[in-house]
């Protein structure tokens, strides 16, 4: 109820007279709960089904779609995310590792803060330092507002440090293909 409140002041003051924005402030509190949800996720809850795994080269799971809101605008970040790991005698389903992007995209995020909270969740709860993340996105307070560059895409990357330059080379191939 608070976010409603402070929004229909900020309303207030951008358009006094319009009748038609009355229900506005309930609008956008309830897309605020669902797009800062990831606040209210608990990571550990998400990425907590295992399976035994002799597998010993990259599981990666490519062209993860996320929106996200910067924090210094809360204006949107769309973009890709590419994340990968080679087990360490266990794998989590891909499902999990999608939920894992949203959980952190799904707060107000510098994407380099989530490139790094993705890959270090995945090394905790993988128990595996070979990890890679990419992602690639559009932020809007770069493309809508200011210097008005669209089409600008902002690319962030964590390796794991036990991942040698040859398997950063191949996730990377692999990524990008």
């Amino acid at each position: 109820m608070k976010i409603e409140t402070h929004i229909r002041e900020i309303i207030k003051e951008i358009d006094p007279n319009n009748d038609g924005l009355d229900k506005t402030p309930a609008r956008i509190s309830k897309s605020y709960d669902e797009f800062f949800s990831g606040y209210k996720t608990d990571v550990s809850q998400i990425a907590n089904t295992f399976y035994d795994s002799e597998m010993n080269d990259w599981v990666i799971l490519k062209n993860i779609p996320f929106e996200s809101h910067c924090e210094h605008h809360m204006v949107p970040i769309v973009g890709v995310s590419h994340i990968g790991y080679i087990p360490n005698g266990k794998i989590i389903g891909a499902s999990k590792l999608a939920r894992i992007v949203d959980c952190f995209a799904h707060r107000l995020q510098l994407q380099e803060r989530m490139t790094m909270e993705i890959g270090k969740t995945l090394e905790l709860v993988l128990n595996t330092q070979k990890v890679g993340v990419h992602i690639e996105a559009e932020h809007f307070c770069i493309s809508h507002r200011g210097v008005k560059k669209h089409g600008a895409k902002f690319i962030t990357m964590y390796f794991s440090q036990e991942l040698k330059s040859e398997l950063r080379k191949e996730f990377l191939t692999i990524v990008a293909a």
